[in-house]
Formats: C-alpha cells, sequence, structure tokens
C-alpha cells in the first residue's frame, strides 16, 4: 500500500467515525460500559451484543442460559436470534434465559426468512412462542443477499405486509433487516423501501477491519445509514473467526475496530465464559481511534483482505442458510 492509498483509507475511516462523535464514547468512567443509541428510535442498547447462533453451540442448555444471564448481569443487553438457527434451539435457549425477569432487563431481536406473508407471519408466532415473550423490540428480514429479494419482501402478500401487520398488532416495536453478501444488495433494500414509502428502523451487516478493503459495507452502505439515522447493526468484526485466522489482528482489535465506527451494537459470538470476558474487555477498555491506529489495522490486513478469503460470507454459499433452503422463504 503506497502513502496515497494509505491516507485515503484512514481519511475514510476517520470521517466515519467522526460522525459519531466524542459524546456518547466519553461520557463513562473508565471500565464502565457506553450504551448507544439505537438510530431515531431513541433506545439505548449495550455497545456489544449476544450473537444468538453461538448460544446453541455449548452441548449443555444450562450452560447456554447460564452464559445469557451473566451477559445481562454485567451490562450487555442486546440479544440477536433467529428463526432458523438451529432449527430453533437458539431463540428456545434464549427465551428460557429470559425468565424470571431478565426480558424486562434486554432489548431483544430476531429474525425471520420469510417472503410471503404467510410464511413471514408463521415464523413470527414462532419466533415469539420459543422467546416466551407476546413482543420483540425488533424483529429483522434475515438474509437479504440476492438482488430479487427486495422486490419480494415489498411485494403484494410480501414479508412487509406480515411485519407491518404484526407491529401493528403489538407483536413488534421495530423494523429492520440483514445481510452479508454485498453492500449492493443492501443499497438497493434500501431504495426498494425509499420507494415503498418504508424506513426501516435497523440495518444489520458486517463490518470489520477487513470489509473496509473488500465489498465495503462500511464505505458503501454505513454513509447512508448514518445520514438517514437508522440504527447500525455490526455483526461479523472476526468474521466467524476466519480474520482471526489471517493472524493479521487480535480480537480485541477486531472489537475495538468495530466500536469505533457509528454502530449502535457490535454483535458478537459468545459462546462460553472466556468470550464473555474478551466481549466485556472490549467494551470496557474501548476509547476512540486516532486516524495513526486505524491506519495501523487497515495497514496490517490490507494484503490478507485483498480477495475476501477471510470473509467467506462474502464470497462463498457456505454462510447462505436461505439458500440451502429454499423452503424457508416461503
Amino acid at each position: 500500500m503506497d502513502r496515497r492509498e494509505f491516507l485515503k483509507m484512514t481519511a475514510v475511516a476517520a470521517g466515519v467515525a467522526a460522525v459519531q462523535g466524542t459524546e456518547q464514547l466519553s461520557l463513562a468512567a473508565p471500565g464502565e460500559l457506553i450504551y448507544r443509541t439505537l438510530g431515531k428510535t431513541g433506545e439505548k442498547v449495550s455497545p456489544i451484543g449476544i450473537g444468538g447462533s453461538h448460544i446453541g453451540s455449548p452441548r449443555e442448555e444450562a450452560e447456554a442460559i447460564r452464559i445469557i444471564r451473566a451477559a445481562i448481569d454485567r451490562g450487555i443487553t442486546f440479544m440477536d436470534n433467529c428463526w432458523d438457527y438451529r432449527e430453533g434451539v437458539c431463540e428456545t435457549r434464549m427465551g428460557k434465559a429470559l425468565r424470571d425477569g431478565y426480558r424486562e432487563k434486554v432489548f431483544l431481536m430476531t429474525k425471520i426468512d420469510g417472503r410471503t406473508s404467510a410464511s413471514a407471519a408463521r415464523q413470527i408466532d414462532e419466533s415469539l412462542q420459543r422467546l416466551q415473550t407476546d413482543r420483540v423490540d425488533l424483529m429483522q428480514i434475515h438474509e437479504v443477499i440476492r438482488l430479487e429479494d427486495p422486490d419480494r419482501c415489498f411485494a403484494p402478500k410480501g414479508t412487509v405486509e406480515a411485519l407491518v401487520a404484526a407491529q401493528k398488532a403489538g407483536k413488534i416495536r421495530y423494523l429492520g433487516f440483514t445481510g452479508h453478501k454485498d453492500p449492493i444488495v443492501h443499497l438497493r433494500m434500501l431504495e426498494v423501501a425509499a420507494k415503498h414509502n418504508f424506513r426501516f428502523d435497523a440495518v444489520q451487516m458486517p463490518l470489520s477491519v477487513m470489509d473496509a478493503h473488500f465489498r465495503s459495507f462500511e464505505k458503501e452502505v454505513l454513509p447512508v445509514l448514518v445520514r438517514e439515522q437508522i440504527g447500525v447493526l455490526g455483526m461479523k468484526s472476526m468474521g466467524s473467526g476466519s480474520i482471526l485466522r489471517s493472524k493479521t489482528v487480535s480480537a480485541i482489535e477486531c472489537l475495538h475496530y468495530a466500536l469505533n465506527l457509528p454502530t449502535s451494537v457490535v454483535i458478537t459470538g459468545i459462546e462460553s465464559m472466556e468470550r464473555l470476558d474478551q466481549a466485556i474487555e472490549a467494551a470496557k477498555t474501548f476509547k476512540p481511534l486516532t486516524q495513526e491506529q486505524v491506519g495501523a489495522l487497515l495497514i496490517k490486513t490490507a494484503q490478507a483482505a485483498a480477495t475476501g478469503q477471510y470473509e467467506p460470507f462474502k464470497t462463498t454459499h457456505y454462510f447462505d442458510g436461505t439458500a440451502r433452503n429454499p423452503q424457508w422463504l416461503g
């Protein structure tokens, strides 16, 4: 990387981070979690969120419940999940963990795959049943990864029709969508939504030090969300472990980079108490990175990130659950 490219990359990263401002990053005392605002909703959420898929990893259900409750007790309030994670096991475990007063302490999000109003409505109700709640705080359209997905979601008798009906019925507070494949698809989803006079409350996407180099959601989508004041949910800050296998950055560096962006929440996999300690450490030790620090991380990862090798969710179908299970779409 030559000096011109280095200056260009650091300026972009510093400019995006500056949008976040220093107000919410500097008010907490050292060692405390700093809660952030979820877009225009005004909701305060923890900077780190529990990735729902990883809650299915512990062999024993009791251990998963212990991890979730320990995270909440230590200040993490944002819960991520999905209707299709491990055939409902992850939602079921989280539902049990949120008993005994824990539900009132969290901002609960889950996702559905249905691309028809009928399949989406059924999945919404199944998720509520598993999570043992009559309302979720945020429901998202999962895996918007194909260019035709926005058309299907906004078509008559499509996903959005079911989501709006469920929101009016009091089952859902806020609406969003997720995807991990290409920023072009996210931008098209936002464009189609605007044509239907529809505004999402939150959007979830990969945000990492390697994303900055390849098919970058940070460069293409993040500025749009910031401008529109849509809540930013970052995921795959470590690429499900792939980025760490590049041996260019540490887990804490990955989390700090994502936290330095204007993210409302950085969702990370926490399948053990050790991973919980790591996430809490990252959140409590975070302070805004300087332009030089951002530049150093980008330089370290530039070569490894150039082809998307360590972001397989972008370059392969391995993470595309709805591609392997088209029946989930309806």
